[in-house]
């Protein structure tokens, strides 16, 4: 069955049922209301007419006494303990009563009673008679009336309920289309999808706050993770296959050239083991940086926390350069704090000194400071800087200001492309300064501490 069928039949089956109970309730309790009053209007009467009888009994025979409270549509009678009667009125259109066989009763009695598929009140109060006897008082009054009422009220209830589908099932049909609407819509744009190739969203209500609606952000979000990742892999493999060539290549040739020559040439041989290896670790670093790169965001673990920014640079400065055999000094007023990733800001570092290293040939100076709001991190080296043309194009993908050299140096273009995005990532803020042939001064800006 189909989502939107078993919405129509769930609704409008649930709302049948709650209007039949809702109906029921109203149904027992109006005539438990109905029959209570006729019981107490029947016992107050019954208690004046014995009031009455008492004061007038020695002067008036009893059956013209109970004559003049006959009830319109019933019998009064006064019975005795025997089951005698003293008198026995009916009227004219209850004569039948006469039949009903009577009962005694020590104390007063009022109930519904059914005679000759009719409902009757019966009220039953003890007088004590002219000699001292006590005797029963009773009276039988026809509540066809009411009774009618009640069945008049029930088939109107049902009548009701039975009219009351009409709208059920069309405002059922209703609500299921406006349920499934934007679900049909989801289904719709993925076939759309698979058959054209091309991602596509959901056009959302921005003030709306449905479920359906967060529902549709949910899906742009997915869409959007899906179109994201599929244009990491597309670039991985168009990225991958572009700049593998060239080292597979290298390879291949000075492979080739071992086999016909290496051993006939000993300087051949070591010039190429040296490319081959050289050409190898730069593919290593190359394949990582495009794994890493090929990640989304949220697949890199970030945690942010409060670090010691002074600490932190210094003690990359101290590894760096004992790598590197670099001088490499660190200048910084205080202690100062940050709030970031302390691992992506190290190898933000790392990424930043490296291209100081490679690009310049004198000592490189890191500043540790903060402005109003910010933390910074400053890193000059005094190298061969960046063409102010070039300057916006050097976080692109394997771009290169100088293609021989950054070959020579080992670079693989995509080291400030992966500063960019793991700088979006922490919340960290890139500013480059550089003059060719002066140096290059790249500053790190974050957030001193959380956000309230």
């Amino acid at each position: 069955m189909k989502l939107r069928n078993k919405i129509n039949l769930y609704t409008s089956v649930l709302f049948i049922v709650l209007l039949f109970l809702m109906n029921a309730s109203i149904y027992l309790l109006f005539s438990h209301l109905m029959m209570s009053n006729e019981l107490d209007r029947a016992k107050a009467e019954v208690e004046r007419i014995a009031s009455d009888m008492s004061s007038a009994i020695d002067r008036i025979a009893p059956n013209q006494l109970l004559l003049a409270y006959v009830p319109v549509n019933g019998m009064i009678q006064v019975l005795n303990e025997d089951l005698t009667s003293e008198a026995k009125i009916t009227s004219a259109s209850e004569t039948a009563l006469k039949s009903r066989k009577s009962n005694f009763s020590a104390g007063e009695v009022s109930k519904i009673i059914s005679f000759g598929n009719k409902q009757y009140v019966f009220v039953s109060y003890p007088v004590i008679w002219n000699d001292g006897r006590v005797v029963n008082l009773q009276v039988i009054s026809s509540i066809q009336a009411t009774d009618e009422m009640i069945k008049i009220l029930r088939i109107v209830l049902i009548g009701v309920a039975i009219i009351a589908m009409i709208p059920v099932f069309i405002s059922s049909r209703i609500l299921s289309n406006l349920i499934i609407q934007p679900i049909r819509l989801m289904i719709n744009t993925m076939k759309e999808i698979q058959k054209s190739g091309h991602f596509k969203r959901l056009k959302l209500e921005e003030t709306s706050e449905e479920e359906l609606v967060e529902m549709g952000e949910t899906f742009n979000h997915m869409i959007d993770l899906l179109q994201t990742n599929f244009e990491k892999q597309e670039q991985f493999v168009s990225n991958a296959s572009h700049e593998l060539r060239t080292p597979l290549t290298i390879i291949e040739n000075y492979s080739d050239l071992l086999k016909r020559r290496g051993q006939e040439r000993p300087d051949l041989f070591e010039e190429s083991i040296e490319a081959i290896h050289s050409e190898a670790v730069r593919m290593r670093e190359m394949t990582e940086q495009l794994l890493l790169l090929a990640k989304t965001q949220e697949q890199w673990n970030i945690q942010m926390t409060s670090i010691n920014v002074t600490e932190l640079v210094s003690e990359t400065a101290n590894t760096f350069q004992n790598t590197y055999q670099r001088e490499i000094s660190v200048e910084s007023s205080g202690i100062f704090t940050g709030y970031t990733d302390y691992q992506k800001l190290k190898q933000l570092l790392f990424i930043f000194l490296d291209n100081a290293r490679k690009y310049s040939d004198e000592h490189i100076t890191i500043f540790v400071s903060t402005t109003s709001n910010e933390t910074y991190i400053q890193i000059e080296d005094r190298g061969i800087g960046i063409p102010k043309e070039d300057i916006p194009k050097i976080f692109d993908r394997f771009y290169r200001v100088d293609q021989a050299r950054s070959r020579k140096q080992g670079g693989s273009g995509l080291g400030l492309t992966m500063a960019k995005q793991i700088a979006k990532a922490i919340g960290v803020r890139i500013e480059l300064d550089s003059l060719e042939n002066r140096g290059t001064k790249v500053t790190l800006f974050f957030k001193t501490k959380k956000a309230e």
